[in-house]
């Protein structure tokens, strides 16, 4: 599809003119990857592009669109709020309806001690608020250096300077100058991976919190601030906890006088089958940070929940030091917040949540069905509707591939020939997946279906090449 202003197609003009997220610059911007795939539609859990091939969308985008696309109804409330007022900031006390009726409705959902919302745009710029909420907090208290935040090996927080310290994946810190000081990180809790043989899981869950006390211990309590985690790991593998891993955190970090900060960035509204993964396991936390399913990514929403032991010391510092100085331009948006409220209809109306827990059950046991003990599966993981599927060249050994063979990229490029977006996660050969919470039984069975012919021709490739074992 040529542009009549100079000749050139959409594909080229992008090339030419956009830098994209996680791509190799020179050989896309020089043609040599193909693309870009431009995509024009969607519906349901479906996605379309401008060469007319449709998609099923294991990943709802990058966990978000959790109703699902072509919801005309958030289109409509997003019409309706522009026509009336498209935009006026939240500063000095300013506000607007759908801002206000949003946030009563988050915090009924939200677990007990949560009290107000700091509105940004996505989960990067609202972790970035809740470590300045921490520093302005213990700064309150007459605790200025008690400002190290901890986070953990493979945790995902964003990717902006200090979101992306906090983020435990070296690819996010290379030759960025990350992570910046203040950033630590602790033991990812992957039992599979990091527990010693025969550790239980409860065992492991122990050893993880005594490194994070001897972490504490070694920096100096009275310089730590506050410990961040996703409930379930994300980006970093999708890796739900391991048995009692929450229940053994949460002493040490009292015991240290250190807030938790849940980031509910994917699992919020939702997605494990609870309202908030905080609620799933039982967290108690101080702040949260959600995004992505607040709005099912119809347009840009964050928010930085605040506890109320949180927010007293918050009214205090403005007591003392004038105003709060934190602020964005398009904090507490009308249409983004309108979207929020259009989308969290939908949720309970359709009852999403229960759906998430239903079929997302369905998943994990069709998953475990069809991928436990193939020759080249490691381990199957997840909870409600996230998964993942580890794969390893010799699964008694635990031995991994070598990485130049790249066979988590080949197993995404296998399922997208199957008509299937798969998400090659980082740190490992891991195919992820999020569906959209719409998505059914039928659907389950499809998205098994065409992972298993893709895991198999993988399979079979690698055998050839002398790359597996044969079964």
């Amino acid at each position: 599809m040529a542009d009549a202003t100079h000749n050139l197609s959409l594909e080229e003009m992008d090339r030419q003119s956009v830098i994209h997220p996680f791509t190799a610059l020179k050989p896309f911007a020089a043609g040599e990857l193909g693309g870009p795939r431009i995509v024009e539609g969607g519906e349901g859990i479906r996605i379309r592009d401008t060469n007319g091939v449709e998609l099923i969308d294991g990943f709802a985008g990058l966990y978000c669109v959790n109703v699902g696309y072509g919801r005309t109804e958030i289109a409509d409330a997003i019409h309706e709020q522009a026509k009336k007022l498209a935009y006026y900031h939240a500063y000095a006390g300013h506000s607007n309806e759908p801002t206000i009726r949003l946030s009563d409705k988050i915090l009924r959902k939200t677990p007990a001690g949560m009290s107000k919302i700091f509105y940004g745009l996505g989960g990067s710029d609202a972790n970035e608020t809740n470590v300045k909420i921490v520093w302005y907090y213990n700064a309150v208290r007459g605790l200025p250096q008690k400002t190290k935040i901890v986070a953990r090996r493979r945790g995902y927080h964003g990717g902006t300077v200090f979101s992306g310290s906090l983020t435990g994946l070296e690819i996010f810190h290379t030759a960025f100058n990350l992570p910046v000081p203040l950033a630590l990180h602790t033991t990812a809790p992957h039992h599979y991976w990091q527990a010693e043989p025969g550790m239980s899981e409860r065992e492991f869950s122990a050893r993880c919190a005594e490194d994070l006390d001897r972490l504490i211990e070694a920096e100096g309590p009275e310089t730590v601030g506050a410990f961040i985690g996703e409930p379930v790991l994300g980006t970093g593998g999708i890796i739900p906890p391991p048995e009692g891993y929450w229940e053994a955190i949460q002493p040490v970090l009292e015991r240290h006088d250190v807030l938790l900060i849940s980031d509910e960035v994917v699992c919020g509204f939702g997605r494990l089958g609870s309202e908030f993964g905080a609620l799933h396991y039982g967290m108690k936390p101080d702040l949260m940070t959600v995004a992505k399913g607040l709005t099912s990514a119809y347009q840009p929403l964050s928010g930085s929940i605040v506890g109320e032991r949180v927010w007293k010391v918050l009214e205090e510092g403005t007591e003392r030091f004038g105003p709060f100085a934190h602020g964005l331009t398009y904090s507490a948006h009308p249409c983004g917040a309108a979207a929020a409220l259009a989308n969290l209809e939908i949720i309970e109306r359709e009852n999403l949540v229960g759906n998430a827990a239903e079929t997302g059950a369905y998943f994990q046991r069709r998953l475990h069905e069809t991928f436990d003990g193939q020759p080249m599966v490691g381990e199957v993981r997840g909870e409600g509707l996230l998964a993942a599927i580890e794969f390893v060249a010799d699964p008694a050994a635990k031995r991994r591939f070598d990485p130049a063979l790249k066979v988590g990229a080949q197993l995404a490029a296998a399922c997208i020939g199957q008509g299937l977006i798969a998400r090659a996660m980082p740190h490992g050969d891991i195919l992820g997946f999020a569906p959209p919470l719409i998505v059914t039984p039928s659907d389950v069975d499809e998205i098994v279906a065409r992972t298993k012919a893709a895991v198999d021709q993988v399979t079979d490739s690698l055998v050839r090449a002398g790359d597996l074992k044969a079964a």
